[in-house]
């Protein structure tokens, strides 16, 4: 990293923001007929993540959105530190952006509180006029990822070009690994510490946002952020 770039942040929210994953909350909660094997086959990557989440919501009702959405905001919880982490990238003119493979109707009441842009948080959508849940896609693969991501967290890293921009990420999950790839700092924690451990990829492990915060100031007393 150098400190003559901007820098962004590419921050996950499931498992990442808040403290579990919703999508694999609400499957379990709903239980809608049909869930286990297509959660099977998207777990065992038999079919790519557009496809298995797509599968998924499409078992569920759209006359549940309601339900679906109070059982979030009850059971999410957002992970320690957050708010002064959102403060502290803002009085430094950090870029901070959400990148989620969640669903705008559940992430944008849980993101209400903390004032972040709408046009900085990257997830899919959901249409709920016909029977059952459909979900919208509008940050697909561009080449050269062909992964079928859904929300593709690379393409988007990549709009922000590596000659102008430190680019941070920060993530829990598989989902978030080829973003880090490619990202000049990781913050991980859970299956993506692991991933990065095993592949050699370097990284910084975080509990709360508040090691982050501390990493931060580190690194710029340093000069390399």
């Amino acid at each position: 990293m150098r400190s003559d770039k901007k820098t962004a942040i590419f921050c996950d929210f499931d498992g990442t923001i808040t403290l579990s994953d919703n999508i694999v909350a609400i499957m379990k909660h709903f239980k809608p007929e049909g869930i286990d094997d297509v959660m099977k086959d998207t777990i065992e990557q038999k079919v790519s993540l557009r496809e298995g989440v797509g599968a998924m919501f499409a078992l569920l009702p759209s006359s549940q959105k309601d339900e679906i959405v109070e059982y979030v905001l009850g059971q999410a919880g957002i992970r320690e530190g957050f708010q002064a982490f959102l403060e502290y990238v803002g009085s430094e003119n950090i870029e901070f952006n959400v990148t989620s493979g969640g669903m705008d109707f559940f992430i944008e009441p849980l993101l209400a509180p903390f004032d972040i842009p709408q046009d900085h948080v990257y997830c899919n959508g959901a249409d709920f006029s016909g029977e059952y849940i459909r979900i919208e896609w509008p940050h697909p693969c561009q080449p050269p990822c062909n992964n079928g991501c859904g929300m593709c967290k690379t393409t988007v890293i990549r709009t922000f070009p590596e000659e102008q921009y430190n680019r941070i990420l920060i993530g829990d999950s598989l989902t978030d690994f080829e973003g880090a790839k490619i990202a000049d700092l990781v913050y991980s924690r859970s299956i993506l510490t692991d991933k990065c451990v095993e592949l050699g990829v370097d990284h910084v492990p975080f509990t709360t946002f508040y090691d982050i915060i501390e990493d931060m100031k580190q690194k710029q007393s340093q000069g390399v952020l």
